[in-house]
């Protein structure tokens, strides 16, 4: 990534991490505060209080209300409607916008009018589609479906990550991994210019199969959790993204925790195997999620999870 979209990903940053900054705190301190932004056409945040039934949302700004008008709500693709509960499921959360003018409200009281879609449109297109694949960007976790995740890369700009590029480990819901309101990192995927969806991975920030198996020795007793039950085994997950083969026992449920003997590790077949020591009831925690790339790190042209020698290879490319 260049130094221009590091700057700008500051700008553009996901809904919510602009709350309780000083220079957002500042932007919507008072009436002339409100106005400079305007002016400048600074992107600011605040939380929805209340949506009405025209499907305004009201939000406070220090004192003078602001209001978000139905069509000013959200960016979306040419032709794509906006759809009531994308409204209404904005109360209680904040939303990122810009001042676009001033009226009065029928006290005569000033009231500062907002647009959510004006500061996702400058996202659109002054950061997020200049970004290319392989860039890396901070992400909040919206909502979750069994087949992927949806996470704001941007002012509200929702990308989906399919549940196949959050971990190498098998994962059979996207909550296995994350919950809604989680921040993240994720890698763009694919940018479709022309239509403006983004897709975006994230296995590829957790680490190698040797990075992950590192963290572990053979003779090792460690907690998992059952991620996958097959006819010839078991799969446990050790970390993220690192899962062990264990025999097959009755009685055993995915999502349940268990505690492993490490038997074997084989680097060349990508194997960890595993002997069931005990299991517990019900779900269990995951391990902490790691990444293995510095903080810093704006860009990943390509990852190789398997080891050099290894016989079955999985990689991505994003040159």
């Amino acid at each position: 990534m260049t130094t221009q979209n590091s700057y700008q990903s500051n700008l553009y940053q996901p809904e919510g991490f602009r709350l309780g900054t000083a220079e957002n705190t500042e932007g919507v301190s008072n009436l002339a505060a409100l106005e400079r932004a305007m002016a400048s056409g600074r992107i600011l945040e605040s939380v929805v209080l209340m949506c009405d039934k025209n499907f305004t949302l009201t939000l406070d700004l220090g004192g003078i209300r602001g209001i978000i008008r139905r069509d000013q709500c959200a960016y979306l693709p040419e032709g794509e409607p906006l759809k009531d509960i994308a409204v209404i499921s904005r109360v209680g959360k904040p939303v990122c916008f810009k001042v676009i003018g001033f009226e009065k409200d029928d006290n005569g009281r000033p009231l500062a009018v907002l647009s959510r879609r004006a500061a996702q449109s400058d996202c659109m297109y002054n950061f997020l589609m200049k970004l290319t694949a392989g860039d890396i960007v901070p992400a909040r976790v919206t909502h979750l479906e069994p087949f992927g995740a949806f996470v704001d890369i941007g002012c509200g700009v929702v990308s989906l990550m399919s549940i196949d590029c959050i971990s190498v480990s098998r994962i059979s819901h996207t909550r296995d991994r994350f919950a809604p309101g989680m921040n993240i990192r994720a890698v763009i995927k694919t940018i479709d210019y022309e239509t403006g969806r983004i897709f975006t991975t994230h296995k590829e920030l957790l680490g190698t199969w040797e990075e992950n198996v590192e963290m572990f020795n053979i003779g090792q007793t460690v907690t998992g959790i059952v991620r996958s039950i097959e006819e010839y085994g078991v799969f446990v997950e050790l970390a993220a993204n690192l899962a062990g083969l264990a025999e097959r026992r009755e009685g055993l449920e995915i999502g349940q925790g268990v505690a492993v003997f490490i038997k074997n590790i084989i680097p060349d077949r990508m194997k960890v195997k595993l002997v069931l020591i005990d299991n517990y009831h019900g779900e269990c925690a995951p391990r902490p999620m790691e990444y293995f790339i510095p903080a810093d790190c704006l860009r990943i042209d390509s990852w190789r999870y398997s080891p050099e020698d290894s016989g079955k290879v999985i990689e991505s490319s994003f040159t």
